[in-house]
C-alpha cells in the first residue's frame, strides 16, 4: 500500500521558527540566528526551478540548543547551519546534486 503513494516532493525541509524569550531555559531556534537563515533558503528555493523542494515553517523541532535547525525528508537528515553559505552549500549539494552536507548534519539528542 505505501508503495503506491505518490512521492509529491523528493525533498520536504521542515525549518523551526520557534521564538521564546532571551535567556529562557531551552533556549530557541529564531533567538539563535534562524529567520535570516530561513529567509535566504526560502529566497534560494524561490529563486531556482527546484519544484521538487518543499520549505515548511515549524514551531520547535524539539532540540532547541542545537539550533537554529533543519530537517529533511524522506531522508531524515538534520542539519543545523550557522551561515548563509552553509545554506547555500545545502541548497547546491543536497537539493540540487543530491548529496547531504556531511560538516553540518547533526544527530540530534534527547
Amino acid at each position: 500500500m505505501l508503495e503506491d503513494l505518490p512521492v509529491v516532493f523528493k525533498y520536504h525541509v521542515f525549518t523551526c521558527f520557534q521564538q521564546r524569550p532571551p535567556g529562557h531555559p531551552r533556549g530557541s531556534c529564531t533567538t539563535s540566528g534562524a529567520k535570516p537563515l530561513w529567509d535566504r533558503l526560502q529566497a534560494k528555493l524561490g529563486a531556482q526551478p527546484l519544484p521538487d523542494v518543499s520549505m515548511t515553517a515549524t514551531a520547535c523541532l524539539g532540540f532547541c540548543r542545537a539550533g537554529p535547525l533543519m530537517v529533511v525528508y524522506p531522508q531524515g537528515v538534520w542539519y543545523a547551519p550557522r551561515t548563509p553559505e552553509d545554506i547555500d552549500e545545502i541548497v547546491q549539494s543536497h537539493f540540487i546534486e543530491g548529496n547531504p552536507v556531511e560538516r553540518l548534519i547533526i544527530v540530534p539528542q534527547l
